[in-house]
């Protein structure tokens, strides 16, 4: 972990580790100090962390059923993969219970030691505001401010006071993931064929959306929170897919990604890390950690054939127009991203 509170994942790669283990093993450290003290953990983002909520709205979405979830759970459990998701490693690693989806109701006991207010195709900024830019939402009502609200509403029911100090002993002792969020909006916005320049134009509001979410969970008591970046967005199949070009130069030779799109995943972390950085200004009791999703992938990029096991599972795309010894990309066929 840098000076900075960053978590940067720096040095060699164990083999054969899917993504989700290779992020995670660069937050052990960090969370070791606290571990045997987090009681719960509450998480807020995307389908990178929805252990279910997506399919309690949307029954009948591919996560619902297999092949999602079949090498680990053997059946479907509304996660967007085929086995655990990184926040299920972080639960394991702090000898929690995997954290169950907000909207799945229960009863106060259900959500003591947690609860997952993240949804596959959640957005950080409200989706009334993409529509004005005529940006599509996957669905409506599920949009960072939306996961907080619910969060509002089930905090008072696991403490032992109300009001704007509900939750402090609580959240004093809990990890909070905030994110991965913001992913989705850019993604929506790609898939409508806005250029990056006006794209470009959310990050600031994709930032400053975190930003409050972030002083919101300080003010019911988190101290221990942990925001994550954007992914290499130009390595992602879709992006390659749909943004295939004949100039060699629009790639990356190392990776065969697109470099441009690498570059706004960038730009987005660089903001989110000085949003962090003001945070911690106004807040320095509280342990703020900006998670790098992005460098932590990269190696996979890099040296593919290092992750043996998902390489071998992967469908491959050849790009032998943009990499020099024709590169393949992979390409995750049946596996939904956002």
């Amino acid at each position: 972990m840098d000076p900075n509170g960053s978590i940067n994942p720096i040095g060699g790669f164990p083999r054969r580790r899917g993504p989700a283990v290779v992020v995670v093993l660069f937050l052990l450290p960090t969370l070791a100090a606290g571990a045997a003290c987090f009681t719960s953990i509450f998480s807020f983002g995307d389908s990178i962390a929805d252990t279910g909520n997506q399919c309690i709205l949307l029954p009948a979405d591919p996560p619902c059923t297999l092949p999602f979830g079949r090498t680990f759970f053997h059946r479907s459990t509304g996660r967007n993969g085929d086995g655990r998701l990184m926040i299920d490693f972080i639960a394991e690693y702090l000898g929690l219970p995997l954290v169950p989806p907000s909207l799945g109701g229960g009863n106060r006991s259900d959500f003591r030691t947690g609860a997952n207010f993240a949804v596959g195709g959640a957005t950080a900024l409200d989706c009334e505001l993409l529509k004005n830019r005529g940006i599509p939402c996957y669905l409506d009502n599920i949009s960072l401010g939306v996961q907080l609200d619910w969060f509002r509403k089930l905090l008072p029911t696991l403490c032992d006071s109300s009001g704007g100090g509900a939750g402090n002993s609580l959240l004093n002792n809990s990890l909070v993931l905030l994110g991965e969020i913001g992913g989705n909006d850019y993604n929506f916005a790609f898939s409508s064929g806005i250029s990056l320049n006006k794209i470009q134009e959310l990050v600031p509001m994709v930032i400053n959306t975190i930003g409050l979410a972030l002083k919101e969970v300080i003010k019911f008591g988190a101290t221990n929170i942990l925001v994550p970046g954007n992914f290499p967005v130009g390595c992602v199949p879709r992006i390659l897919s749909r943004f295939r070009s004949s100039n060699p130069r629009d790639y990356d030779p190392s990776t065969g990604c697109l470099a441009q799109y690498n570059q706004f995943a960038q730009l987005h972390n660089e903001q989110l890390q000085m949003e962090l950085n003001d945070t911690r200004r106004l807040y320095p009791h509280v342990n703020i950690i900006y998670v790098d999703y992005y460098n932590a992938l990269m190696p996979v990029y890099l040296s593919p054939k290092k992750f043996g096991r998902l390489w071998d599972k992967l469908d491959t795309l050849t790009c032998s127009h943009c990499c020099p010894q024709g590169l393949l990309v992979e390409f995750w066929s049946h596996v939904a991203v956002g």
